[in-house]
């Protein structure tokens, strides 16, 4: 079984759930040692008070073949996120990979609302999760992986930088979140490629999430039960899909070629060739202008 990432540590901010676990998991099967943090854990759950915990993530991890490592953390408190890095730096010495994912809106954001109905500090939270936390998370953890060259950010949001330069984002709030880190990715690109290190911005398609199967009502092993009342959910993947384009770009010598670009998984699927547990390779964002913000019929062929 290749390992490529033997060796290497990485830090995923934000690996509760979701896209944070599908990838925690994929570095781990990779070979990496992967610490995993967020406010869930099997003492205390967050706001969100879902049973999914950082533990729960580094068990995955550690059973893919890496190594897992809990540690909680709230990323809004530089005092807890300087401790985190303190403690990578004393257990490991380096940090090769930062995955900045960290969110925590969901029940914030009221969709198609405009934001002076929308309730402002709801909103106001929302940022401060979506942009404050991968901000201090970076101040803290970059001195750490610029001291080896080679190292990767990677900064999750929902969206390109194409499709979210013309598309509203279901709020002003978290449109502008989104948006925002995606220049996070480009910013961090041009401080961070002088230095020897690379960052980008990244998105994975239409997510088959714990919370997006509880949404619908279903599990991953019966989610097209649900294509009946939502038919495009046709295109989605599975959280280990943006797992599997962290770990090429993780592996790859050459991924300064992506520094300050924005990317997604389905695009990333066709360079490196990865493809989801099932198979297929979604391209969920092309998908979406040319299928269902179309107003064209869910049909996937050609796009999975």
């Amino acid at each position: 079984m290749s390992r490529p990432l033997d060796g290497k540590v990485a830090l995923v901010a934000g690996a509760t759930r979701g896209a944070g676990r599908g990838i925690a998991v994929e570095l781990g099967a990779a070979g990496a040692t992967v610490y995993v943090t967020g406010r869930s854990t099997r003492a205390r759950r967050s706001e969100y008070d879902r049973p999914e915990t950082i533990e729960d993530t580094a068990d995955l991890v550690t059973a893919a073949g890496g190594t897992g490592i809990a540690v909680p953390a709230d990323h809004l408190d530089p005092a807890q996120v300087r401790a985190v890095i303190d403690r990578i730096d004393e257990e490991r010495g380096r940090l090769d990979v930062l995955v900045n994912d960290i969110w925590g809106g969901e029940t914030l954001f009221e969709w198609d609302t405009p934001v002076w109905e929308h309730d402002l500090d709801n909103g106001l939270r929302l940022l401060r999760l979506a942009v404050d936390t991968h901000a201090i998370t970076s101040h803290h953890a970059l001195p750490l992986l610029l001291r080896r060259p080679g190292g990767l950010v990677v900064e999750m949001t929902d969206g390109t930088a194409e499709y979210n330069g013309v598309t509203y984002r279901n709020s002003f709030f978290y449109d502008l979140a989104k948006t925002a880190v995606l220049r996070m990715g480009f910013s961090l690109g041009r401080e961070l490629g002088p230095r020897g290190a690379t960052a980008l911005a990244l998105t994975p398609g239409w997510m088959r999430s714990e919370i997006m199967l509880d949404a619908f009502g279903v599990r991953e092993e019966n989610w097209r039960d649900a294509l009946e009342r939502v038919p495009h959910f046709a295109i989605s993947e599975t959280p280990r899909f943006v797992g599997r384009a962290v770990a090429a770009l993780a592996a790859d010598p050459d991924v300064a070629r992506f520094n300050g670009q924005s990317l997604s998984s389905g695009g990333l699927a066709r360079v490196y060739g990865f493809t989801d547990l099932d198979g297929s390779r979604p391209d969920a964002w092309r998908y979406l202008v040319e299928v269902q913000d179309a107003g064209k019929p869910a049909d996937v062929t050609g796009y999975r």
